[in-house]
């Protein structure tokens, strides 16, 4: 394992719940915005991989939501609904705007739960 692998190693294996919330978040945010980057070189194939890889995040995030947590759970899974729903669409259809949509929902999301980390 190289320095960098160890260094991303130890700080999700010592980050909070709340950190690692954001470390997803900033995963998602960074391959939208390579996706994002992509699409305007017209890389199709590699742009649509990195949306997969966020769109990946965003399942992640939802499927590890505790819906007992009440109100502000049911939010957040209505917003990564609508994420999954237009990261699948942008793929389909190549669009861009979606991908930035997305990635600045998120980024405001990833600053919310940063204030609480």
């Amino acid at each position: 394992m190289n320095a960098p692998q160890a260094y991303r190693s130890n700080a999700v294996l010592t980050a909070s719940p709340e950190q690692l919330v954001v470390m997803l978040y900033d995963g998602a945010i960074r391959f939208l915005r390579q996706a994002d980057a992509l699409f305007s070189e017209g890389a199709w194939p590699q742009a649509i991989e990195r949306i997969g890889r966020a769109q990946a995040i965003v399942d992640e995030l939802l499927c590890t939501l505790n819906m007992d947590a009440g109100e502000l759970s049911q939010r957040l899974e209505s917003i990564y609904v609508f994420c999954a729903g237009h990261l699948r669409d942008a793929r389909l259809r190549k669009d861009a705007a979606r991908v930035r949509q997305v990635a600045r929902l998120l980024g405001e999301l990833r600053d919310a739960w940063a204030e609480i980390a």
